[in-house]
């Protein structure tokens, strides 16, 4: 009988062991480049940060499913001969990437990226923005060690930032994150 509870709670660990290593949560953070693209109007980048939750689901050996949950923010600023004005807008950004590993610890990411705003910092005209962004993000990761990694990605916005511009976000984000 004891040998039976010992084989069945050993069996049960090994069950879990594997299955924790399909899964991982992690949080990540890092910096933001961001600008807005496709405009007429001469605009600067600015630098941001974004940071949220993780998760990896491994579904093959080399592939896995990325999906995050983000604060990010982005924007650019526009040189007027009145000045300079700031456009700064805050979004809970959702990107699910596919990621494929090249090598055990480098791997190639790419996906959509569901975007929603939250708040707008704008000098000249307030609530001017769309509340959706939809784009497209491909980067690579690289895991330093099991539970650490650093990520570099450009998110290409699909859509227009406002009904009034023709602009649409554009950003480089740099990333360090922990897996747990």
């Amino acid at each position: 009988m004891k040998k039976t509870i010992l084989v069945t709670a050993f069996l049960f660990a090994m069950s879990f062991t594997s299955q924790a290593q399909l899964l991982q949560i992690g949080v990540k953070a890092g910096l933001n480049y961001a600008n807005f693209s496709g405009t007429d109007i001469q605009t600067d980048a600015i630098t941001s940060y974004h940071a949220g939750l993780l998760a990896e689901i491994k579904l093959l050996n080399k592939f896995s499913i990325q999906p995050e949950l983000l604060y990010t923010t982005q924007g650019a600023t526009y040189k007027t001969a009145l000045g300079d004005f700031k456009n700064e807008l805050g979004y809970i950004a959702i990107p699910v990437l596919a990621k494929i590993y090249l090598s055990k610890s480098f791997s190639l990411e790419l996906g959509p990226q569901a975007s929603f705003l939250l708040k707008e910092k704008n000098n000249f005209d307030p609530e001017d923005s769309n509340t959706f962004d939809f784009a497209l993000d491909a980067g690579l990761g690289l895991k330093i060690t099991k539970n650490i990694f650093v990520q570099g990605r450009y998110v290409l916005g699909l859509t227009e930032v406002s009904p009034n511009a023709d602009a649409k976000n554009s950003v480089l984000q740099f990333s360090a994150g922990l897996m747990f």
